[in-house]
């Protein structure tokens, strides 16, 4: 230590303070508070805290008793079976960040099949064991697409855990009414007062719930406190309203045209042109058909349009947005609008009684005809009218590969999305066999799984010609993945003959038929994997 000047005595102080200030500025510069001086003062200074630390802990007095835990509450499902809960242990285990090993060589993806595993396990109605929640929130707070089917496993004990660590809080607000239960709509009284007095999420959920029963008292609530919410939550509450939308609900969204918030007024336009009979969508027909005729100057009859010159006070309000995207023309912006929000039903008497197929086979003039079809396919889709979509669709086999008024693969998918699953599966089925998989990962996408019969073998058979073409397996890796998930696991017996390394010619890629065995291995064990998932969750006979 550096010596300066003779020690100071320490001022009065409270005895702990005072050693630790004498500790930090040294014995000699400081006097201990024991008041030894010279080469025993660091020996007297070490002594006298630790008798200040005893006195200090034996003078402690005990804290009153936090409030207990309340218990987790009881799970009324049945357990999971013992080989299922050993599975589920296993998919979990495999999560990014677990410590399990991932995807590698021929081994099945497991945390790809979680999500399927948690659909039939809610299925078949289990409780998930107690030992499992930890691992199954955090999965569920990794990756937002696993949250419903894991919370609703999970059930009331998952909700009850959740309120004791901060990093699973999503799931008390994934949870209806932040994992508390709702009123049924019968309660009145109650439902009144979670409506008023309740958090946003626990509105939220209860509006949501009382439409899905009674569309008409969850409007009603809604009026009761609409001039009051904020813009934001206007908002949220009217999309709502999809859920059980129909002719009684016009007034309320009429009204709604004159907010204050330009979403909230593009929104209830929306909902409005997807009622045919509303005052809207006559006056959106009304719009639409002065702009759209026959005509018939020509050798063969064709479409003449003349998109509207301006966006005037009454197109706003009805929900025509007036400044169009950067890169858009004006007019054929507010075209899109109007055809997209006017009842198809408009089109048949318009254009001289003509079916749907027979209106999209029309040609049409100055270069229209994208901006026309691509409108349809949107009103089509927001209309859910299958009949309009098959005709934009086409057949599947078509040259121009997705019919004449699909314009993108997108478009494609959402007119798809209006079609029975059979119907879907099979014009997909056909897409592919014409088209092969380059353009089919997002039809595929919208197909019931697991896949129907003969789109299984058609995407089956595509993989098998892709292989034979010497290609890499990689570039139909998105469809590889797709098959491991939603391949019927009946289809692994038609798959052994692909397993085998084909031999090499000038023609492939080099390596190439080794990458495809492999990848096709991973298949077949996924395959079987899956079906034994399924074996494990069937309840045990009797």
């Amino acid at each position: 230590m550096i010596r300066t000047s003779a020690p100071v005595e320490a001022p009065a102080a409270g005895a702990w303070e005072e050693s630790v200030t004498t500790a930090l500025l040294g014995t000699d510069r400081r006097r201990p508070p024991a008041g030894t001086p010279g080469r025993d003062a660091p020996t007297a200074l070490l002594d006298a805290a630790a008798e200040q630390t005893v006195a200090r802990r034996a003078g402690l007095l005990p804290a009153p008793a936090a409030e207990r835990i309340p218990q987790a509450p009881a799970d009324p499902r049945p357990a999971l079976p013992p080989a299922a809960a050993d599975r589920l242990a296993m998919l979990l285990a495999d999560r990014p960040g677990a410590g399990g090993g991932g995807r590698r060589g021929t081994a099945p993806d497991l945390m790809e099949l979680l999500p399927q595993w948690l659909a039939a396990a809610n299925a078949h109605g289990y409780a998930a064991p107690a030992p499992t929640l930890p691992a199954l929130l955090d999965a569920a707070r990794g990756r937002t697409d696993l949250r419903p089917a894991a919370l609703a496993f999970a059930g009331p004990r998952g909700l009850w855990l959740a309120r004791l660590n901060p990093e699973w809080r999503f799931a008390l607000r994934a949870a209806s009414g932040g994992g508390a239960a709702l009123p049924g709509p019968e309660d009145a009284d109650e439902v009144r007062r979670l409506w008023e007095e309740g958090l946003f999420a626990e509105r939220v959920a209860l509006l949501t719930a009382v439409r899905r029963q009674q569309p008409d008292a969850a409007r009603d609530l809604l009026a009761t406190t609409w001039a009051t919410e904020r813009a934001e939550d206007r908002l949220m509450f009217l999309d709502s309203l999809r859920t059980g939308l129909g002719p009684a609900d016009e007034p309320f969204l009429e009204q709604a045209l004159s907010d204050r918030s330009r979403n909230v007024r593009s929104t209830a336009a929306e909902l409005l042109s997807a009622l045919p009979g509303s005052a809207l969508a006559a006056r959106m027909a009304d719009r639409a058909a002065a702009c759209v005729a026959v005509d018939r100057t020509g050798g063969t009859p064709a479409i003449a349009v003349e998109a509207p010159h301006e966006c005037d006070a009454s197109m706003e309000r009805d929900g025509v947005v007036p400044r169009a995207p950067s890169g858009r023309g004006e007019r054929s912006w507010w075209l899109g609008q109007l055809l997209e929000a006017a009842p198809l039903g408009t089109w048949s008497p318009r254009l001289g009684g003509r079916t749907p197929q027979e209106i999209v086979a029309l040609p049409v003039a100055d270069d229209w005809q994208g901006e026309l079809h691509a409108a349809w396919c949107r009103a089509a889709v927001r209309q859910r009218d299958a009949v309009w979509a098959r005709a934009l669709l086409g057949e599947p086999a078509a040259p121009e590969a997705g019919g004449p008024g699909a314009v993108s693969l997108a478009e494609r998918a959402k007119l798809l999305g209006t079609l029975g699953a059979a119907e879907r599966a099979d014009w997909v089925a056909g897409f592919i066999a014409a088209h092969g998989l380059s353009e089919a990962f997002q039809l595929l996408g919208m197909c019931a799984v697991p896949w129907a019969g003969p789109l299984g073998r058609a995407v089956v058979d595509a993989l098998d010609i892709a292989r034979d073409a010497g290609s890499y397996p990689w570039s139909f890796s998105g469809v590889m993945g797709l098959a491991e998930r939603c391949l019927d696991p009946v289809e692994a017996a038609r798959l052994d003959g692909l397993l085998a390394v084909p031999d090499e010619t000038e023609d492939t890629s080099p390596g190439a038929g080794g990458y495809w065995a492999e990848a096709f291995q991973r298949l077949v064990t996924t395959l079987h994997l899956r079906r034994t998932m399924a074996e494990e969750l069937a309840p045990a006979p009797g």
